[in-house]
């Protein structure tokens, strides 16, 4: 029996200018979750409604067994959140923040925050206003990761990094579910990096969910055709995600790429990424 780091059901949250519909989402153990979508699609709310940082309307939360809301200490003593903007004062160095950790967290961890320290490269009293973007980024992920959290949580937390960071980053968070007891959730908007990592991809899109699968059946059964434009509109056996027009024909995003290859071995059928889907797939819904 499959067992779930979160289990969000039902979320849904209200603005004047935008909601939260109804997300329902599945973090197995030992797997990471990429979330998906253009800028304002609603990944940031999630995020913040199922760690109540803002107070949801309805639905239902459960983070490694535990209602946040019911358990708040318990729950935040297991997890290990990064946003993409920076989390620490200005003024305050790795050693002053380390000893803030300390009495923040039952089990945090000075030797384990002191090597990760060393590992990016960070200087150890230096002020936060003193670093880049970069290392403020692998500062806040060096701190979500020293009192050993079963659940690490990352809202753009990469987009900071330069390639050779990111790569670092990612094989750090290969290592962290190595032992099938620890999870991660990264939402990102750079894609590449969740074709490299990610267990399972969720799309959110104007505060609703179009889809949450496992990445590679996802990536196994999405491809993108290319045809004439009267040749598309034949396929009337073809489940159509998404239409982008060139001067030669069009390109689609469609599904069960090898039913259409067998069925239409004269067309051009080819595979996909994550990031080709995200943009058909919003194409799709502007259309």
């Amino acid at each position: 029996m499959m067992e779930y780091a979160v289990r969000i059901k039902n979320l849904s949250k209200q603005y004047p200018d935008f909601s939260l519909n109804n997300i329902s989402l599945d973090i197995p153990k030992g797997s990471i979750m990429g979330l998906i979508g253009e800028n304002g699609s609603g990944k940031t709310t999630t995020i913040k409604a199922m760690l109540d940082i803002v107070k949801r309307d309805a639905g239902d939360v459960e983070i490694l067994g535990m209602d946040i809301r019911e358990r708040e200490q318990e729950v935040k003593e297991e997890i290990g959140v990064v946003f993409g903007e920076s989390q620490f004062h200005d003024f305050l160095s790795a050693v002053q923040i380390s000893g803030i950790m300390k009495r923040v967290y039952k089990n945090w961890d000075e030797e384990l925050f002191s090597s990760y320290l060393s590992r990016f490269a960070l200087p150890e009293k230096k002020k936060v206003k003193e670093y880049s973007r970069g290392m403020a980024m692998k500062l806040a992920i060096a701190a979500a990761l020293s009192h050993h959290p079963k659940l690490l949580i990352l809202d753009e937390a990469t987009s900071g990094l330069d390639p050779v960071a990111r790569d670092e980053i990612l094989d750090l968070f290969f290592g962290f579910i190595e032992d099938g007891e620890h999870s991660v959730l990264i939402a990102s908007h750079i894609t590449s990096d969740l074709d490299k990592v990610a267990d399972y991809v969720t799309m959110i899109h104007n505060g609703s969910i179009l889809f949450s699968e496992e990445k590679d059946q996802l990536l196994e059964d999405m491809g993108i055709l290319r045809c004439g434009e009267e040749e598309l509109a034949g396929l009337t056996d073809v489940h159509v995600v998404g239409v982008r027009k060139n001067p030669y024909g069009v390109e689609a995003l469609i599904r069960g790429r090898e039913y259409v290859k067998r069925r239409y071995p004269e067309l051009v059928t080819d595979r996909t990424n994550i990031e080709e889907i995200m943009l058909y797939s919003v194409r799709r819904d502007r259309k």
